[in-house]
């Protein structure tokens, strides 16, 4: 059936606005609750800080003062760090003193030259990283699937079979796998006006991937659900919500599978535009959701709180070129809150620090 799309009955007789200068004040009147604080500690499983913020007991009390100032209690560096990295920093954390239990560091994998022999170095390096003070794996960046290549000069893709060894050495140490596939689906779709993030193309070509130079959104997506369902006993959070928040009943396939979970970094533009679906959404998979927020950016996170906590109506996201439609609140219950804000990350990462929540 032909998609019906609605036009403006007749040409405007003034000249039309560019997409960046029309931006109109709401004359809507309604309730607001501005939310700087979350409602319960909550652990940032997606936290990139800077490497300067870990660096000595003095940064690291900056970074807990941002952190107090927004409610949450411990930040999970997922910088992709590993070997020496992950012992200068996991150092500092140990030495920090009130810091100690606020950060943990996710160990990184090196996935260049894929061949024979790469899963025994790799097991080991990584084996290394938890003995140094790694809680997990993480964050996997999009390059994987998308340009890194293999040993002998293919493209490395996600459910290649050699990868396998790692995924079991991580179910064996107990270390849950964070890692980011893709992007926005809209990322490899022609920058028209039918696309919705055609500002945030214009404004960041090379965010786009052109269908001759990278592999599909689908196959990228086959490939990563491929590998999930290979490895069902290795505990797998997928990033962003897998790029399936605009399509939830999707993300809901994925999280049906027993070793799925999912964290909310950088799509509450999704979240926020469909208040009751998302609110059905969270509740339902309420065990299999965590809190992440991905660039550390402390005036941020209160768009979160008030997304998750209120049911304030059609309020401004805090990125314009991610998203030009105004966000809801989905008024969480506690409980719910309390599993998103902290519960599933310490069910599923043993590495972090399990006493005084409420």
């Amino acid at each position: 059936m032909t998609e019906i799309r609605p036009r403006l009955c007749q040409a405007p007789e003034l000249p039309p606005p560019s997409i960046l200068d029309y931006r109109p004040r709401s004359t809507l009147v309604t309730t607001e609750h501005k939310v700087p604080r979350a409602k319960y500690p909550a652990i940032d499983f997606h936290g990139h800080p800077s490497g300067s913020w870990l660096e000595s007991g003095d940064s690291l009390a900056r970074l807990g003062g941002a952190l107090d100032g927004i409610n949450v209690r411990v930040m999970v560096v997922a910088n992709d760090m590993s070997g020496d990295a992950v012992r200068r920093s996991a150092a500092a954390i140990r030495a920090s003193g009130a810091m100690k239990d606020r950060v943990r560091i996710l160990a990184g994998i090196d996935f260049h030259d894929v061949g024979p022999g790469w899963a025994e170095k790799a097991i080991a390096q990584l084996e290394a990283d938890v003995a140094a003070g790694a809680v997990g794996v993480g964050e996997i960046g999009k390059e994987l699937g998308l340009s890194i290549r293999k040993a002998d000069g293919t493209r490395l893709r996600i459910d290649d079979p050699a990868l396998d060894p790692v995924w079991a050495a991580c179910a064996r140490l107990r270390l849950p796998v964070f890692i980011h596939t893709a992007d926005p689906e809209e990322f490899w779709q022609p920058i028209d006006y039918h696309n919705e993030r055609w500002l945030e193309l214009a404004l960041f070509p090379r965010r786009r991937y052109p269908p001759e130079q990278f592999p599909s959104f689908e196959e990228l997506m086959t490939e990563r659900d491929n590998m999930l369902r290979r490895n069902p006993k290795t505990t797998f959070v997928i990033a962003h919500m897998g790029w399936h928040a605009n399509d939830l009943p999707r993300l809901a396939k994925l999280l049906d599978l027993p070793n799925e979970y999912t964290e909310v970094g950088a799509v509450l533009y999704d979240i926020g535009r469909q208040p009751r679906a998302a609110h059905d959404f969270f509740v339902r998979y309420q065990d299999r959701i965590l809190f992440g927020k991905d660039s550390f950016q402390p005036e941020e996170y209160p768009y979160y709180w008030r997304v998750f906590e209120t049911r304030d109506d059609y309020f401004d996201y805090y990125r314009p070129y991610h998203a030009f439609w105004k966000l809801y609140g989905i008024e969480l219950p506690d409980s719910v809150l309390k599993k998103v804000y902290y519960r599933n990350a310490l069910h599923i990462t043993p590495g972090l620090p399990q006493a005084g929540w409420p």
